[in-house]
């Protein structure tokens, strides 16, 4: 299932990022790939003191509690700490799927899902788009600055080669509460029917069903 959020971020955040991003040094994203994935990786990413990268996580996830869909969509666990990737012309980041258990400061956790944010206009780059290969075909995503989708991370995808401008986006990895990407698809569809319910006719039969199988299926298939 892929997600899309418009406006995750919002101008004010987007340019306080742009403001954190300044003077930064970019480093070859290889350093942060695994074995297979750095045969296929070229793009640069991030190098950020601590004062400010902590800033930077701190932005994100307060953008990210503030989602609904990423609340019901992903029933997110652990959070990786967010990198921001930057492609210059020429550059790519050819067909893979991400790293199952991430994590190297901190506890391990296993990735489920992988979200992207991008952060400056589609029509000032070429090229560059994420491209997701799902069971109904390829799928290209390249969306407006603050704009964010989630995807599952056992998918093969790729970014497609810049050949004007700049990408520059901002990555993290989510361990999600459940493991199984059609299980999370049933949950949120499901939720899209609960949530009406419950506000619009919180004591119907209907809705302590609806509410009930949510909750005992959400019981079922969670991992803590």
């Amino acid at each position: 299932m892929l997600l899309t959020v418009p406006g995750l971020l919002n101008p004010l955040q987007r340019e306080k990022i742009q403001e954190l991003l300044q003077g930064a040094s970019f480093v070859d994203g290889r350093q942060t790939a695994g074995f297979a994935a750095a045969r296929v990786k070229n793009n640069l990413e991030v190098q950020l003191p601590p004062e400010r990268r902590k800033v930077l996580s701190r932005l994100i996830m307060a953008s990210l509690g503030h989602s609904e869909v990423f609340r019901y969509g992903v029933l997110p666990h652990r959070v990786a700490d967010p990198i921001v990737a930057r492609y210059e012309p020429g550059m790519a980041y050819g067909e893979h799927v991400d790293d199952a258990i991430m994590g190297t400061s901190g506890p391990r956790f296993r990735t489920d899902v992988s979200m992207t944010i991008f952060l400056n206009p589609p029509e000032s780059y070429d090229g560059g788009e994420l491209v997701v290969r799902t069971s109904f075909g390829e799928k290209k995503i390249k969306l407006p600055a603050g704009d964010a989708v989630f995807y599952p991370a056992s998918s093969l995808h790729q970014v497609a080669p810049v050949s004007r401008g700049e990408r520059l986006v901002i990555l993290t990895w989510i361990q999600s509460y459940v493991r199984d990407p059609a299980q999370r698809e049933l949950l949120y569809e499901l939720n899209l029917a609960r949530e009406p319910l419950l506000k619009e006719a919180p004591g119907a039969r209907i809705t302590s069903y609806v509410d009930r199988c949510y909750a005992n299926l959400l019981r079922m298939w969670s991992e803590l």
